[in-house]
């Protein structure tokens, strides 16, 4: 006799209710800022620093730092991110790619 697989709560409510645009764009926006900001925690445990140490190196304050470090600041400066790049011998890099979502549109 043969198991019948269960299906998960996540997949029938993506079935149900399937994601809109905005929702799409809000998740997008969010993985950003989330990829960002574990980018600025990885550089600085990466680096063996606290928060403060961090903060002095770059010449700002610890509470500055934690909310780089969080995934739902979306307030993150070119000038601040290069900032704590050179604090721990980095530079930072923008990289332009192709928006899945916006290519799918126009197929």
């Amino acid at each position: 006799m043969s198991k019948k697989r269960t299906t998960s709560a996540v997949d029938i409510l993506r079935k149900r209710y399937p994601p809109t645009a905005e929702d799409l764009k809000l998740s997008d926006e969010f993985r950003h800022g989330f990829e960002i900001a574990q980018q600025v925690y990885d550089l600085r445990t990466d680096a063996g620093l606290t928060q403060k140490e961090l903060a002095e190196r770059v010449g700002t304050t610890p509470s500055v730092i934690s909310r780089l470090e969080d995934a739902d600041y979306d307030r993150h400066s070119m000038a601040m991110l290069r900032r704590v790049a050179k604090a721990v011998g980095h530079i930072v890099q923008v990289r332009f790619v192709p928006d899945q979502q916006e290519n799918m549109k126009h197929a």
